[in-house]
């Protein structure tokens, strides 16, 4: 096991003796505090808080992660609060290890609740410092290396949530030494049989191949010997996990992906890269379409690169990245690499540590929009996609986004006002579905409209966490206003019946109803009406009544203009149309759902005014409305035909149709038309009565 000496000697070589002893003091504490604790493992509790600033030492960071690291336990574990690790380290060292601290207080439902509130936590205080995830990726690192003390329900899931949250994390953060240990350790838990048969397949593979590689390495250093170029060329293993993921995603079998050659070359600086790209193109053809430059334009992750693909001796596909130290360097430590080569406190964060900024930013605002914990780590899951597309804004500035994105997607990455007021999109100048995924290098331009507001059905196809977030939170608004306006008219129309209006009641007694139901706004209790929630028919009676007085019940109908939106909606089950004696019922959650008067499905709470209210049809009534019929008629060739151009004919317009035959002679067509009211309902029935052969029309109802 490493002791904290042999942890001091390795910090000396880049930290001052001060910082050092901090770190010391910080270990002697956690020692203390987990004094008679051990691991499952049968080890001093404190060798975990030692193993885990060992590996941050790894990754060169500053003392006060180092110190983090060894009291990252001590709050959650110990009893210890946050107030007293502040008095004697400060309050930095106490909000980062506060922020790895889990939720321990807190009873949860389920497991996925727990997880996703504890990662809520973390992600505020990652906000505030970005070392917080760091130093639970450490933990983290640590615990998946010590799994196999564990049962096997718990390796699992512990293991799951490492190659759902952590992994992708670490990926994001461009931290790929972690991010492949993550994986394959993760891998061996999830799948250990898996994991066992593709080692032993790579190992024997890799034996059988060395004489190739050791000649394609020798090819490539010749090569730039020749040219004066001065490069480190070396083998590059592909990791147990990325074998599998490609052997399942792209359905190959293993040799298909072991056959590939993978070759790295590390120069000085940025311009020998391109030079070194030359110089192979030359050694060996390059596989058209396969290039790809990371170093013009990075990854989300900060990544950079040189990507190309070669025909290698024999046709032998040889993969080659080419890049410089400082560029390996990121690749494989990503964020933690910003503190190696940090040369004051003062810098301006810039490169990776600035998109890590610029993603933790995106994540605390999606924390801030979400309906709930579970909600938001839905969102960061769906942010966290490792491909990327590179897609132009009209004036030319490149927007990374996951693969899949679509133009809503690209809207709210611009800005969040303008996602919500988008209403289409030109991709390469020409108008195109807001659906289709977009491609890279595309140029995409988005058209807005004033007053606008997001559709429900592009939660359907967007792709980024950004977006599902606003739309939800956006939808939730307009779903808030359109209730509190249904139910203020629901609410004065009962108290209207009563000879009363809302603004006639005191507001004293107002204020005493609100008390009464726990609710602080009177547009609360006009929400819950709206809703469904509460009965407009109930809260009048209590808002007008003195205990035990009878209210006669309010006569006349409410009218409604169908253009309610999200808070009313029409009964599937005999789908009226305006014209048709309707009444509402109020369903909770789901605001006011209209039926026909006669509906079969409503027949015994029809004359309840607590569930029911009458209804009438505005004069300015607008949109379409869906209505079934079924034909039955002699059948003849080109029958569907003749029917869609009668309801055209008719402007109506027909969303769904089917057809079964009753017998050799006769079929029974069911036809679902969208028509404006009922006259023009009739006038399509008139135009389907005038083909021949149609015996009856039916408008189908509950």
């Amino acid at each position: 096991m490493p002791s904290i000496d042999a942890l001091a000697d390795r910090l000396s070589t880049y930290l001052g003796n001060d910082q050092v002893n901090l770190v010391r003091r910080a270990y002697f504490y956690a020692e203390q505090a987990h004094d008679g604790q051990r691991r499952r493992s049968g080890e001093a509790y404190v060798t975990h808080p030692l193993a885990v600033a060992n590996i941050l030492a790894d990754m060169h960071m500053d003392h006060q992660s180092l110190m983090a690291a060894m009291l990252h336990d001590v709050i959650e574990d110990t009893g210890i609060a946050k107030e007293a690790l502040q008095a004697q380290f400060g309050e930095t060292v106490a909000e980062l290890v506060d922020g790895v601290s889990k939720l321990t207080q807190m009873n949860f439902e389920t497991k996925a609740e727990a997880q996703a509130e504890n990662f809520q936590k973390m992600a505020m205080a990652m906000a505030r410092d970005i070392r917080v995830i760091l130093v639970k990726l450490a933990d983290r690192l640590h615990n998946m290396r010590t799994l196999e003390v564990l049962s096997g329900e718990k390796r699992r899931r512990i293991a799951k949530e490492t190659l759902e949250i952590y992994a992708p994390i670490a990926n994001r953060l461009g931290m790929h030494n972690v991010r492949v240990e993550f994986e394959d350790l993760g891998f061996k838990a999830m799948h250990p049989m898996r994991s066992a048969l593709i080692q032993r397949a790579v190992r024997r593979a890799r034996g059988n191949r060395k004489e190739i590689v050791n000649k394609i390495e020798e090819s490539l250093s010749h090569c730039l010997a020749v040219d004066g170029i001065q490069g480190d060329v070396c083998g590059r293993q592909k990791h147990l996990y990325g074998i599998y993921k490609k052997m399942r995603g792209k359905r190959r079998a293993f040799n298909e992906i072991m056959d590939v050659y993978a070759f790295r070359i590390v120069v000085d600086k940025v311009d020998t890269c391109y030079r070194v790209l030359g110089a192979v193109h030359n050694l060996y053809k390059p596989l058209p379409g396969r290039f790809k430059d990371y170093i013009a334009i990075p990854k989300a992750n900060g990544y950079q690169s040189l990507h190309t693909t070669l025909f290698g001796m024999h046709g032998v596909p040889i993969e080659i990245q080419i890049r410089t130290r400082e560029m390996e360097e990121m690749a494989n430590n990503g964020i933690a690499a910003h503190w190696l080569y940090k040369s004051s406190d003062d810098e301006q964060p810039k490169g990776t540590h600035a998109r890590a900024r610029q993603w933790v930013k995106g994540v605390l605002e999606m924390q801030q929009r979400a309906g709930n914990s579970l909600e938001f780590i839905e969102s960061v899951k769906i942010d966290l996609f490792p491909d990327e597309v590179y897609v132009f804004t009209p004036k030319g500035r490149i927007m990374e986004l996951p693969k899949g994105s679509t133009a809503v997607d690209f809207a709210y990455a611009v800005h969040t006002d303008v996602g919500n007021s988008c209403i289409a999109c030109r991709i390469n100048r020409r108008l195109a579905p807001l659906s289709e995924p977009l491609q890279s290098g595309s140029t995409v331009e988005i058209v807005s409209a004033p007053g606008a507001r997001p559709n429900p059905a592009w939660l359907n196809f967007v792709v980024t966490g950004k977006a599902r977030t606003h739309i939800r939170h956006a939808l939730k608004l307009q779903r808030r206003s359109e209730s509190i306006n249904l139910g203020e008219r629901l609410l004065n129309k009962v108290l209207n019946g009563f000879d009363s209006a809302l603004d006639r009641i005191p507001v004293e007694r107002v204020q005493a109803m609100l008390h009464e139901y726990r609710l602080e706004l009177i547009e609360d209790l006009l929400e819950d009406i709206g809703l469904g929630n509460r009965m407009a028919y109930v809260v009048a009676r209590r808002l007008l009544s003195t205990e035990g007085e009878h209210l006669p019940s309010p006569e006349g109908p409410l009218a409604i203009r169908g253009t309610e939106g999200l808070v009313l909606s029409y009964a599937k089950c005999c789908t009226p149309i305006p014209g048709d004696p309707i009444v509402g019922h109020l369903s909770a959650g789901k605001g006011m759902v209209v039926h026909l008067e006669n509906c079969r499905n409503i027949s015994e709470i029809r004359h309840n005014p607590e569930k029911c209210i009458q209804l009438s049809w505005a004069k300015d009534v607008t949109g379409e409305f869906n209505v079934e019929l079924r034909v039955e008629l002699e059948h003849q060739r080109g029958l569907i035909a003749l029917l869609a151009s009668s309801v055209n004919a008719a402007d109506g317009n027909i969303e769904k149709i089917s057809m079964d035959e009753r017998d050799g002679r006769i079929s029974v067509v069911q036809l679902v038309v969208s028509v404006h009211d009922r006259v023009h309902l009739a006038r399509v029935i008139k135009k389907l009565r005038a083909l021949t052969g149609v015996i009856r029309i039916t408008r189908m109802r509950a």
